[in-house]
């Protein structure tokens, strides 16, 4: 779940990806399995601190070429094991693509532009990313909050047939 979040790749990606695409010493991961790449977009993204730690050791351990195996061989599904820990930690509905969405929504939190977002999401168009989660930035709205400003503004007090005195 460390690699999907800290990725924000998608399931196929990670299920696919094979080690000769994580170069350790760059710190980056090239989800696309080929210069050509599938339908959706697949990005390289670089490896952050959190996640280097935990591949290095996976890498020691590794008996095939897939990062995510299973007794030396590719796990084609996660189903049943993410399923399992969504309800080992009490969470009531909790996906595989929810970790992408979460990644891409921590990103914009801590004001990543969106085209950054996009480009690291794999996006080919940054107007999907920006309606999925320009929302979730800090400087969202912040000018339309701005242009309301009141400072020094006075209101008016109408009452009727009376004329309008100043508060």
């Amino acid at each position: 779940m460390l690699l999907m979040l800290t990725t924000a790749g998608r399931i196929g990606a990670i299920l696919e990806l094979t080690w000769d695409r994580v170069d350790l010493s760059r710190r980056t991961i090239r989800l696309a399995s080929n210069e050509i790449g599938p339908r959706k977009g697949r990005a390289t993204v670089p490896i952050n601190d959190t996640l280097i730690a935990a591949l290095q050791s996976a890498k020691a351990a590794a008996m095939s070429d897939f990062v995510v195996e299973w007794g030396g061989r590719q796990v084609g599904s996660i189903k049943t094991g993410f399923n399992a820990a969504v309800k080992r930690a009490g969470i009531e509905h909790c996906t595989p693509h929810d970790l992408r969405r979460t990644a891409g929504r921590f990103m914009a939190e801590a004001g990543v532009t969106i085209d950054e977002i996009a480009q690291y999401l794999g996006h080919t168009n940054p107007s999907v990313t920006r309606s999925t989660y320009a929302r979730f930035s800090p400087d969202h709205l912040r000018r339309a909050a701005g242009s309301l400003e009141l400072g020094g503004v006075r209101l008016v007090h109408r009452t009727r047939g009376k004329t309008p005195k100043s508060s």
